[in-house]
């Protein structure tokens, strides 16, 4: 096929494509809400074609719905073009691939298994991004800084219509994601009251992704964004309380400095940050979380000296634990 038809077929500018095996059937219906499963493949336009991504090495196909606001939206046109079986290389110009290093992190971090919800809790990764100036990943910051050419090398699985399948929170749209928050919520709650702390975390996750995809629809710091993010960091919280059964006290500190930090005012992030310090202790980060918890609300002092008299007891415990490496080694 030549690059005429090509470009007429897509109808987009700044893209070619090549058929390197061909599907099966016609080309399926795309419809708004129908769900596109397949492998990806994308490398940079350099004489070795260097591999940035490949999704059959992480041994997971892509997920997509389509009309569904999905960050790289030329993949929605690229996909748009092929039959079920195809494989083809697209060679996509900067116009549309500025945000690709975004999209890469988020995948990256959930095909390792990591929390997603560090790139979806404040409205967007780019806030991130500017935050922290870094994406985690040294080929994708050198993207970000210097976008490029790609080669995306698609294979087409299945597309599946709306009805054909279950629909997950991501795939639901905005009234629909709204509705299910206080189902997700509730039940959270109940599991983390039957102990499942790891499964309410799950529930709790899902719950705040569905909030902050509707939100970053928002204009910040506005009355609907600030609805949903009261919403968002009150489901954080719970979250946050399960990772200190867990255990999991650094991540408490990460996500609670993230709200106090956007909402100065959050007694139960300062008193839940506190908690996680005396557990590592950190002893003066954690008398200073307590005592901002008692600035902002008397009423916790009783709760507060309970918390105190256990960081009292963990630094004597590390102080005679400390003691006794000491005398070992000299």
């Amino acid at each position: 096929m030549s690059d005429v038809q090509d470009a007429l077929l897509l109808g987009k500018e700044g893209v070619k494509k090549t058929v390197l095996h061909g599907g099966s059937g016609g080309i399926p219906r795309f419809t708004s809400g129908a769900k596109v499963t397949f492998h990806f493949r994308t490398q940079l336009c350099d004489d070795e074609r260097t591999v940035i991504d490949d999704s059959k090495a992480v041994g997971t196909p892509m997920e997509i719905v389509m009309g569904n606001m999905f960050k790289l939206d030329v993949w929605e046109t690229l996909l748009s073009s092929m039959r079920v079986g195809e494989v083809a290389e697209f060679w996509c110009d900067v116009i549309h691939t500025g945000v690709y290093p975004l999209v890469a992190k988020s995948m990256r971090r959930i095909s390792e298994g990591k929390d997603p919800l560090d790139w979806h809790i404040h409205t967007c990764g780019l806030a991130n991004m500017f935050a922290y100036h870094s994406l985690g990943y040294d080929d994708l910051d050198e993207l970000m800084k210097e976008p490029k050419p790609l080669y995306f090398v698609l294979e087409l699985l299945r597309v599946e219509q709306p009805g054909e399948y279950h629909r997950e929170s991501w795939a639901l749209s905005d009234e629909e994601r709204l509705k299910v928050v206080p189902v997700l919520h509730g039940q959270g709650n109940k599991l983390y009251k039957q102990q499942r702390y790891q499964e309410a975390t799950h529930k709790y996750k899902e719950a705040i992704v569905c909030i902050k995809n509707v939100q970053v629809k928002e204009k910040a710091w506005e009355a609907p964004w600030l609805k949903l993010e009261k919403m968002a960091n009150t489901l954080t919280l719970n979250y946050c309380q399960c990772l200190l059964r867990m255990e999991e006290y650094y991540e408490v500190i990460e996500h609670t400095t993230d709200i106090v930090n956007q909402h100065p005012g959050a007694v139960k992030a300062f008193y839940l940050r506190g908690k996680a310090h005396v557990e590592v202790w950190n002893e003066a980060e954690a008398r200073q979380d307590f005592s901002r918890v008692l600035d902002l609300d008397p009423g916790m002092k009783k709760a507060v000296r309970r918390e105190l008299v256990v960081l009292n007891m963990r630094m004597e415990e590390k102080n005679q634990e400390d003691k006794i490496k000491y005398k070992g080694m000299f």
